[in-house]
Formats: C-alpha cells, sequence, structure tokens
C-alpha cells in the first residue's frame, strides 16, 4: 500500500522519446484543462504543492512522473484548452497518444470531470478512448465541495449514467478543499497496485 506522504516529484517529459523505462504500477490522472488535477494530486497526497496549481488553463504541457514509494502516479496535460496553439496542441496529441501506445503497467485511471457540468466532447472522446484500449478506470468528480447535498447524489446519478458505456469501474465524488472522496480514491489505487504486486 503506498504511503502517499512520501510522494515525490520525479520528471517532467515533453516528447515520447523521454518518457522514463517503466518500473512499478502507474496511477495516471487525466482531465482537461483546469478540472483540478493538480489539486486533487496535491490533496491525494497529503501535500500542498507537489503539483503546481495554477489558474491559468492548459499549464501542465507535460507528463508529470511522481513516485511514491514503488508505484508512480503519472499527471497527463490537461485537454481541450481552446487558446493553446495548433503546434502545441499537436505535440501534446503525440505525447498524450505515445505514452498510451507503449506497453506501460498501468493500473488504473482516473479521469477527472467537473461535478458542475457535464462531460464535454472531449471528455466523451477521452472515455471512449479508454474503453477501447480497455484501460480500467475510475472517474473522479472534482469541485463537489461547491455542490448542495441533493445536488451531490444527483450529480453521482446522473454521471453514473453517463459513464456507465464507458465501462468506468466507479464514480467518485471528490473535493481538493475538504477532501470528500478522497479516501475512496486511495483505496481504489490502493486494490489496483495490489494487483502488480
Amino acid at each position: 500500500m503506498p504511503n502517499y506522504a512520501k510522494a515525490e516529484f520525479y520528471a517532467a517529459y515533453g516528447l515520447k522519446s523521454q518518457l522514463p523505462v517503466p518500473s512499478g504500477p502507474e496511477i495516471v490522472f487525466s482531465g482537461r484543462s483546469n478540472v483540478g488535477k493538480s489539486s486533487l494530486l496535491n490533496k491525494l497526497c497529503m501535500r500542498k504543492s507537489l503539483a503546481r496549481v495554477s489558474a491559468t488553463p492548459g499549464k501542465t504541457a507535460t507528463i508529470n512522473f511522481y513516485t511514491v514509494e514503488d508505484a508512480w502516479l503519472v499527471d497527463l496535460p490537461g485537454y481541450g484548452y481552446a487558446r493553446t496553439g495548433r503546434e502545441e496542441r499537436r505535440r501534446w496529441d503525440e505525447l498524450i497518444n505515445g505514452y498510451f501506445d507503449m506497453p506501460r503497467p498501468r493500473a488504473l485511471l482516473v479521469q477527472l470531470l467537473d461535478s458542475r457540468h457535464d462531460p464535454s466532447a472531449d471528455d466523451l472522446q477521452m472515455m471512449e478512448y479508454l474503453q477501447y484500449h480497455s484501460v480500467p478506470f475510475v472517474v473522479a468528480l472534482t469541485k463537489a465541495d461547491k455542490l448542495k447535498a441533493r445536488q451531490k447524489e444527483e450529480a453521482v446519478l446522473h454521471f453514473q449514467q453517463i459513464c456507465e458505456p464507458y465501462r468506468a469501474q466507479a464514480v467518485l465524488l471528490t473535493s481538493a478543499q475538504n477532501g470528500l472522496g478522497v479516501e475512496d480514491l486511495r483505496n481504489r489505487i490502493n486494490a489496483a497496485c495490489e494487483g502488480w504486486a
């Protein structure tokens, strides 16, 4: 079981050719720009600044690797940011596709979706991609602290219906502000990593 408090930033890679040789189970984080990946990663690892948080969408333009003992947390670049130039978007696409084309020990992917809004076309395309490539994934609904109690229940049911056709293993309400759902997410990750032991 990974000790998340021992998580460390390892390296950032901007090209497929730079990606490190796999050496342990990888937990991948995916989501659109500004959905809260860095914030959730920090909360998961009980750190304030492990992953750099920015209010500027599209800030993570590399694949960032973090070590958690024998496991790896892999933070993919956020997708769907319209102001990114065509060349940069092409590089991101090549980088992300390159990562998924490699035979890596992907134990689980955490697909982040904003709990307050329906998934975007890019979100649906990503889940379709994961289903097609048989990547096991759970959905983390972010920013749940901004929902009222009744809205939380409705959001879970609503997103379960949306995500079911893509074979999401679970839909979890999370908040990087108050820690809602973070322990559930850790348990899912721990179970996935045990399968690679």
